[in-house]
């Protein structure tokens, strides 16, 4: 079917949408039509919900999907055995993923560049939310494209964060066109929730920007709920995919949000309707703070397994868990979990539960 072109959208679109972001409980609560509710506190991590993606959440239900990705809970309090600060190892320096301020290489041949500190939401669930980001400024990317240039090995450059894509346009444009210069780097990744909760991100500058860049763009959009998904996310991913980019996704499995066969199915067949493929389907870290969201391994297969009754292999994500330590993400799908358990609790007693610090200045 020939439909219209997708249309861009101004630049202010995006930045008036962060500007009224939402940011405390209390007033997200009022506004949903549930200020019965007592708010709960911020656990060290501030609240961040932008306007785009609060209007689909259901008005008046405390259970929505969306809405517990992002409204603080009293359980976030809570310590939990086994559930750490940094549960994927990245900030250890015995496993040596840090190659310069900013820059991360678990996996042979790509390497993960932190672009900036700040998300577009923050995700309660975030397996980052005690990253120590002061230590991975922006302005050491210099020394993080000089490692890229003598390491001929890697092939593919992940933009993470934080969220690459609260860039401006321009220094999105200079990274990329600094990337560009290196001639081994075949692929760029750009993993980021814009364009489903801020879809007004998606600009005409944006679109040119990766349309102009040599290397093969690939945009990994985290959609953890079809309800996410709505017709400004669909006219934000074509202009993305009429910008060059290929899309996938990869979602979090999460206890009370979209651990139900039903929901998954849906997100999966509605990330087809909108030009994305389902990639991964991650079962969640142990981050401190986030055991509610848990969901184990038992669980996690049996889900997949109606998944895979019901969807046709290229809808189906493939069901992972990462590792710290592991030379790539770790499959975990029917035929592998009778080989492999929960991971231990064997991490450094470095990455041990310690106090939170102080919310960084820029989330």
């Amino acid at each position: 079917m020939i439909t219209s072109n997708p249309t861009p959208w101004q630049p202010d679109a995006w930045q008036n949408q962060m500007r009224s972001a939402f940011r405390n409980p209390g007033d997200l609560l009022e506004h949903l039509g549930l200020k019965h509710l007592n708010p709960a506190g911020l656990a060290g991590f501030p609240m961040l919900a932008p306007r785009s993606f609060v209007e689909r959440i259901v008005h008046g239900d405390p259970q929505d999907a969306l809405l517990l990705q992002v409204l603080p809970q009293l359980q976030e309090t809570e310590e939990h055995a086994g559930f750490v600060r940094d549960p994927l190892g990245e900030t250890n320096s015995d496993q040596a993923f840090i190659k310069s301020p900013g820059l991360i290489q678990k996996y042979q041949g790509r390497a993960l560049m932190i672009t900036t500190p700040a998300c577009a939401i923050n995700c309660r669930y975030c397996f980052r939310r005690h990253f120590p980001y002061q230590q991975h400024r922006p302005r050491d990317r210099d020394l993080a494209l000089a490692f890229l240039r003598r390491d001929a090995s890697i092939s593919e450059i992940i933009l993470s964060g934080g969220d690459p894509l609260l860039m401006q346009d321009s220094e999105l444009a200079l990274l990329l066109a600094s990337l560009a210069q290196i001639e081994h780097i075949k692929r760029i990744r750009i993993h980021t929730r814009l364009p489903i909760v801020v879809p007004q991100r998606i600009t005409f500058e944006l679109m040119q920007t990766l349309a102009e860049s040599p290397a093969k763009v690939v945009v990994v959009i985290p959609s953890n709920h079809h309800q996410e998904l709505n017709a400004e996310t669909k006219n934000a991913l074509d202009c993305l995919g009429q910008s060059g980019a290929t899309l996938l996704n990869q979602s979090v499995l999460l206890r009370g949000i979209n651990d139900n066969v039903n929901d998954l199915v849906l997100l999966s067949e509605r990330l087809f309707e909108q030009g994305v493929l389902p990639y991964y389907l991650h079962l969640p870290d142990k981050v401190a703070n986030t055991a509610h969201f848990y969901v184990d391994t038992d669980r996690g297969q049996a889900l997949y397994g109606g998944m895979k009754s019901r969807l046709p292999g290229y809808l189906l994500p493939r069901l992972v868990r990462e590792v710290a330590g592991d030379i790539a993400k770790r499959e975990m799908s029917t035929e592998d979990l009778a080989l492999v358990a929960d991971p231990p609790a064997n991490l450094p007693q470095a990455l041990a539960l310690t106090p939170a610090p102080a919310p960084h200045p820029d989330r």
